[in-house]
């Protein structure tokens, strides 16, 4: 295959060589000053109060979802009922499983892929404590209601936000209005540090609970003043091996915070660019006669370009997926199309809300191709001619 619009590329320079030089020469690779100045860089770039770095998006979800059973009073417990959308990627669903909730899955909107909102108001009642909301291919979802229809009752909301990093709602960070959100720096995404994720939060508890979780369950990471310990021994040897919580190995290399780093001073730049191709794509193909594209919501950061044939089509998705190839494009289905069809929901405690109709279409009749930093009139012009 001659791969001429590719899903993703590169945006490093000689700046994230540089900065895997100086990791190089300092000698430490594990977790350490690198990781500690990106957190703090990305928590500010974000307006968050706290930010945690892992080694991956997915790994990120996981510690977010392990975060809300080890606080003092435990935001969820085993059994909990948690509301997912039918569409997305598969680590967004494992670590809620792996905990013991009980997934309600709930249909989304064949327009912007997030939410059907009447749909999420129809699935909430008294026995739901949580929702995961997914902002999908850089779209955010519509916040001012996902806040009206569980206002007044105890919901925590967490956000994955690993494929929307830089998009915004209202003026605010997509990732930012839960109580957690999650974001990925894989190669694919917004920026690259090749693997890695991040979690942020304003909860100091929280914050400190993902501390211990993400290294082992240890204390060593922890302030001496702390919301899991209290406070700490101020012996070094004593608090070397004290494990306080179930945890886990998360770590990200050093290599990771100093690419980081570099890639957060680029990210406006990223943004604005991946936005500009956005705003050609809705004002060249919003009509195209076979697939419709994604209707944003707020300001996406468009991570990718959803085509959606257009019901009744006279071109099955297998075609336009030839079609696609031969005219050297890259494409995916959309993330993991309808999640709750795959045979791994055998171990997963889940249970469907109404119909998943529109899942169901996007999985059959949607994909998506790449987008990009810089300007991509060529692969525009090659759709408008499919």
């Amino acid at each position: 295959m001659n791969v001429k619009f590719p899903l993703a590329t590169s945006s490093w320079d000689q700046k994230e060589y540089d900065a895997l030089q100086r990791v190089i020469d300092s000698n430490m690779f594990s977790m350490g000053p690198e990781v500690r100045m990106f957190e703090e860089q990305f928590a500010n770039q974000f307006g968050s109060k706290y930010a945690v770095m892992v080694n991956s998006g997915s790994s990120a979800n996981l510690l977010m979802t392990a975060a809300l059973f080890y606080t003092k009073t435990p935001k969820l417990k085993r059994g909990d009922e948690i509301i997912v959308p039918a569409v997305s990627w598969s680590t967004t669903y494992f670590p809620l499983a792996q905990y013991g909730l009980h997934l309600k899955f709930v249909d989304i909107d064949q327009s912007t892929l997030n939410y059907d909102l009447d749909q999420l108001a129809d699935a909430v009642t008294d026995k739901t404590r949580a929702i995961m909301v997914v902002n999908l291919l850089g779209n955010p979802n519509d916040f001012t209601r996902i806040d009206h229809i569980i206002a007044g009752r105890d919901i925590t909301v967490i956000e994955d936000n690993c494929e929307s990093m830089g998009a915004t709602f209202n003026g605010k960070q997509a990732g930012t209005f839960g109580v957690m959100g999650t974001f990925s720096a894989f190669f694919s995404h917004h920026i690259s540090t090749m693997e890695g994720g991040i979690v942020v939060t304003d909860d100091e508890e929280l914050y400190h609970v993902m501390l211990s979780l993400r290294a082992h369950g240890w204390t060593r990471n922890l302030p001496k003043f702390n919301k899991v310990t209290g406070e700490k021994s101020d012996d070094p040897f004593e608090e070397s091996f004290r494990f306080v919580l179930p945890g886990y190995n998360l770590r990200p290399l050093e290599m990771s915070g100093a690419l980081g780093q570099e890639q957060l001073q680029k990210l406006p730049a990223l943004i604005e660019g991946r936005r500009t191709n956005g705003a050609l794509v809705q004002q060249h193909l919003g009509q195209h006669p076979l697939f419709r594209i994604q209707e944003e919501i707020g300001h996406s950061s468009w991570f990718g370009f959803s085509l959606v044939l257009r019901d009744p089509s006279d071109i099955s998705r297998a075609e336009l997926v030839q079609k696609l190839i031969a005219t050297g494009f890259e494409c995916r289905p959309i993330v993991a199309g309808n999640f709750a069809k795959n045979e791994v929901m055998t171990h997963i405690d889940h249970s469907i809300h109404g119909d998943l109709t529109n899942a169901d279409f996007i999985d059959q009749h949607g994909l998506f191709i790449g987008n990009h930093h810089y300007p991509i009139a060529e692969a525009i012009e090659a759709l408008k001619a499919i």
